[in-house]
């Protein structure tokens, strides 16, 4: 019988085990700073591209809102800008909302396989709830602002033309 060969370094070495990300840190960058984009930043790197996204679409939504009140640039581009930076916004608390409500063995096995099991508790829950509400309130002024902007500005013409 032959003997054994020792097995190579290489063969023998275990992949080092990935770092666990948390649930409710997770949720709480989403809700409080999640149109930087820093919750994708900490799930994903720095390469995450939707983390940048997140960043351009804020920066772009506050240079159309400073152009409109400057009364600079022109309406529709400057309302483009606005409406990325609403969208940067709006998603980064629909983000809060499904990390929150993900079951935590789902989240485990995505995000935290060889970390200690998750347990949410009441702080997801309840930055849950808050960005339901928030991100609700917003998109429906986002949305009742855009719809009062748009009505007046067909007042405006039809005066223009009964004229």
């Amino acid at each position: 019988m032959p003997a054994a060969t020792p097995a190579s370094p290489a063969t023998t070495r275990t992949a080092a085990p990935l770092r666990g990300k948390s649930k409710l840190l997770t949720v709480a960058l989403a809700f409080l700073l999640g149109s930087l984009g820093a919750h994708r930043f900490y799930l994903g790197g720095l390469r995450d591209v939707y983390g940048w996204a997140h960043l351009l679409g804020l920066l772009a939504g506050a240079i159309g809102i400073a152009s409109m009140a400057a009364d600079a640039g022109t309406p529709a581009l400057n309302w483009t800008f606005a409406v990325a930076g609403g969208v940067s916004v709006i998603s980064a608390f629909l983000s809060a909302i499904v990390y929150g409500l993900r079951p935590d063995d789902k989240w485990d096995a995505r995000f935290n396989p060889h970390g200690r099991p998750t347990r949410s508790g009441w702080p997801v829950v309840i930055l849950v709830i808050l960005s339901l509400l928030i991100g609700t309130g917003l998109l429906m002024a986002g949305l009742a602002i855009s719809f009062q902007t748009f009505f007046e500005s067909q007042v405006e013409a039809a005066r223009e033309l009964s004229q």
